[in-house]
């Protein structure tokens, strides 16, 4: 199906919105009428800058507050839309959005709204021109779209029709099932968007929190659906009016705009993109550093052994179980805190993962390598971290050289999950990435409470847990140490991993007793455990399906490490826990400055 974008859904001048969209592949835009009236260039000049991108004018949008009114007030608003229509003949658009009236003087009379507007379609019709009339969820006397298409029928009116909003209808809580009860013809257009699910008033939900398919809690999908089933031919297009996404670059963010109708497609069964190839397991996180001696201490000692290193670059492998990290100290690595830069998903598909993160936007990396080097394909994540593709039989490890060293101890098994800290302007582009370019399932949002704000964390993951990624953001901006990526280290036996640590000289963070005084209020723990975990800073939680211990080193440039011993039915991360980990680490930043 062909794509649309309205202009209010990005950043910039309107040279720039039409730029990224059409880059981003759309085949069209919404023109929003203050894009239009704030730019330099005439009509003609706007109509010439789409059809040199590729890109139809599908929509001019709003004409407001124009039916069910006084007739002196009618007349005036019939002399304000002749001269919308002939700036839409200069323009080249052929469909106008009318949104129902929110003005004091509108009067709750169907049939006067439904007459003025046939009124209002004889006018556009000799201006070759289409009237889509939408529901405004806090409209004055017509908010639901049963009730605008009422009002179209009953104006019977060809060159009138409806346009069907997908915030408008959700918001609501109507049941989208009656949209099949409208003739796909006489739906002119639809407008779609998603939103959290939060209570407020519907205006400033709309006009702050929308968010693109995908992203939010509506069924925006079964809408769709309900859509398709009337015949309805016309664009999926988006209108998100967004705080985030009008502050942030047009580029990434129409990327990200396309990305989520692509995934709709698939969804609704009109777009068959290669099948997600959802990944086994982590192979390896690869930690980019300027000098190794502070992080290897660490793994050193937290039980990893330097057990290889790369033929031609300056990467170490370090490993303990089916735990790998990657040392690298070239490149751009010596310009940089440590940090976690890139990440091995196993595959069983390498090729087939590639194509559909390319399908979905997220082409394969360039990536620079000697000729006897394992060839990896790589796409980057929202954040810019990499994620390679490895497969069974990719060869990684056949690029790195044995050296001498003790065999690592046993107490990590494997990674448990990741932590990735995304930039405030990402967040839900990045929910969004992994569920569509890896396959992976989102879990419902958390809010936790830092000392200086609210952290919003969102874990995506497999279905059997092979694979956790936890996406955060948080309200301290650059707070790189606080607010830092993590690996999470499984273990068999967190009490004695944490005490293998700090005999090995590495450093815990300290968790106040306050903490654990409330913890044993909280449970009924085994006897001497309390009094382990307050000796160890091991952080404890609970749920139906088992019990999450964890504890965390201390940081490491922009890193630091945890270790979690998860009973197998536990699915959390231990959010409860996360106010004082985050206290903790503010503590002791001020304390060493780092």
């Amino acid at each position: 199906m062909r794509t649309s974008i309205a202009t209010v859904s990005l950043s910039g001048s309107l040279t720039e919105k039409l730029t990224a969209a059409a880059r981003a592949g759309f085949d069209g835009v919404e023109i929003f009428e203050n894009d239009l009236l704030a730019s330099a260039l005439t009509p003609e000049e706007i109509r010439a800058r789409c059809a040199d991108l590729g890109l139809t004018i599908d929509l001019y949008q709003p004409m407001r507050d124009i039916e069910a009114v006084p007739e002196d007030v009618f007349a005036r608003n019939l002399r304000r839309a002749r001269h919308k229509f002939e700036l839409m003949r200069r323009l080249g658009a052929d469909t106008v959005l009318v949104c129902s009236s929110v003005a004091p003087d509108a009067v709750d009379d169907d049939a006067l709204a439904a007459a003025q507007l046939s009124r209002l379609a004889d006018l556009a019709e000799g201006f070759g021109i289409r009237v889509a009339y939408e529901a405004l969820a806090w409209g004055r006397h017509v908010s639901t779209y049963d009730h605008a298409w009422h009002i179209v029928e009953q104006a019977g009116h060809p060159a009138l029709g409806t346009c069907l909003d997908s915030f408008h209808i959700l918001s609501r809580g109507s049941d989208p099932k009656g949209i099949e009860d409208i003739p796909g013809e006489k739906i002119f257009f639809l407008q779609l968007a998603d939103a959290p699910l939060l209570g407020m008033d519907v205006l400033q939900w709309s006009r702050h929190h929308r968010c693109f398919p995908g992203q939010g809690g509506f069924d925006v999908t079964g809408l769709v659906r309900h859509v398709l089933r009337t015949g309805y031919d016309g664009p999926l297009s988006l209108e998100v009016f967004n705080d985030v996404f009008r502050q942030a670059e047009a580029g990434p963010t129409a990327v990200d705009g396309r990305r989520s109708l692509l995934l709709l497609q698939e969804s609704v069964g009109v777009a068959a993109p290669p099948a997600p190839v959802v990944p086994s397991g982590i192979a390896f996180a690869e930690l980019h550093t300027p000098d190794a001696e502070p992080v290897s201490a660490v793994l050193a000692a937290l039980g990893f052994a330097r057990s290889a290193r790369h033929r031609s670059k300056p990467v170490d492998l370090w490993q303990q179980g089916e735990a790998r990290i990657l040392v690298n100290t070239g490149g751009a690595a010596r310009r940089e805190s440590v940090r976690l830069a890139a990440v091995g998903l196993r595959s069983p598909d390498p090729a087939g993962a590639a194509r559909r993160a390319e399908a979905l936007l997220a082409p394969v990396l360039p990536r620079r390598r000697a000729p006897e080097d394992a060839v990896l394909d790589a796409v980057a994540a929202p954040d810019g971290t990499e994620l390679f593709f490895c497969g069974p039989r990719s060869g990684w490890r056949g690029d790195f050289e044995d050296v001498p060293h003790t065999p690592a101890a046993t107490a990590v098994t494997g990674v448990d999950h990741l932590a990735l800290t995304q930039p405030w302007h990402h967040f839900d582009e990045a929910v969004l990435f992994h569920r569509a370019v890896l396959g992976l399932h989102a879990q419902p949002s958390v809010d936790v409470a830092d000392p200086y704000g609210l952290l919003r964390s969102r874990a995506v993951t497999t279905t059997d847990g092979s694979v956790r990624i936890a996406l955060t953001v948080g309200a301290a901006p650059g707070d790189d140490t606080v607010h830092a990526q993590h690996i999470a280290l499984a273990t068999d036996d967190v009490v004695a991993a944490a005490r293998r640590f700090r005999a090995a000289g590495g450093r815990l963070l300290p968790v106040p007793a306050n903490y654990h005084d409330d913890l044993a209020a909280r449970f009924d723990l085994a006897e001497g455990e309390l009094e382990t975990c307050r000796d160890l800073g091991i952080l404890y939680d609970r749920d139906a399906g088992g019990v999450f211990r964890h504890c965390y080193t201390q940081t490491v440039g922009r890193v630091f490490f945890e270790l979690v011993q998860r009973d197998p039915g536990y699915r959390g991360y231990g959010a409860q826990n996360a106010p004082v980990r985050l206290a903790a680490q503010h503590a002791v930043r001020a304390v060493t400055g780092g």
